[in-house]
């Protein structure tokens, strides 16, 4: 199957290594993957900040970059989301109704693609340790995700997964929320955290990273041992 990435903007600049493992994965899965060197961002910042003729401007060489019809595959569920159910807000009664209905049929979030498109759950992937599973908003209530990250990390070898209190509540990050309730977000952040941590958990995983920044930085200024990794991170690993 010919699928095309799509890599957000702060994952090609801060977290490269997950957009690698996203091939690694896809390709293990038996996708030949291409990757449009010209896209850059969904327009989601500037949507969620009120500059919607700004996102407009975005969101439409975001449709131009990825024509076709192939699948487009994430390792977002925020970015994924955001292009399945908020395009068609941006553009609704225009003359590109329906190039965003057919986008939005195409995109997808990574674990939601591998389970529900592609039906694998096993990547023979392994990974020493304990994990607790963050459920973000986006993932949860954007791209009704919930079972698919479970599936697959019950199949990583060596890898016991927990359940911790309050799982689906928000981590605090929220994009330019964190910035405009700064106290809010870290006190979300520790809350999140701390559920994780009370589990015994050596690990916290999501399809976020974005939320896996925000609670990596409460951590890492609390001295904690607790590392956070993206999915695509984990069943990439043991190969």
């Amino acid at each position: 199957m010919n699928v095309q990435l799509f890599i957000p903007c702060f994952v090609d600049q801060l977290f490269p290594a997950t957009a690698f493992n996203t091939v690694k994965v896809l390709e293990k899965a038996g996708c030949t993957v291409s990757y449009n060197t010209n896209q850059t961002c969904c327009g989601q910042p500037a949507f969620n900040a009120g500059f919607w003729d700004e996102a407009k401007s975005v969101c439409i060489k975001f449709l131009k970059d990825f024509t076709g019809n192939e699948y487009i595959v994430s390792p977002s569920a925020s970015c994924a989301g955001f292009v399945r159910n908020y395009y068609s807000k941006l553009f609704d009664n225009s003359s590109l109704h329906h190039e965003v209905q057919d986008i939005g049929k195409r995109v997808y979030e990574l674990t939601d693609f591998l389970v529900n498109v592609l039906q694998i759950e096993n990547f023979g992937a392994a990974l020493n340790g304990t994990a607790a599973y963050h459920d973000s908003c986006a993932g949860l209530r954007e791209c009704k995700i919930k079972t698919e990250p479970r599936k697959l990390l019950s199949h990583v070898r060596g890898l016991k997964l927990v359940e911790m209190n309050e799982a689906e509540t928000c981590c605090g990050f929220g994009g330019t929320f964190a910035v405009k309730f700064e106290a809010i977000s870290i006190a979300m952040g520790e809350q999140k955290a701390e559920n994780a941590l009370a589990t015994g958990a050596d690990y916290l995983i999501s399809t976020d990273l974005s939320c896996l920044m925000h609670l990596q930085g409460y951590i890492n200024h609390k001295g904690y041992r607790l590392k956070t990794l993206h999915i695509a991170d984990v069943l990439a690993s043991g190969w």
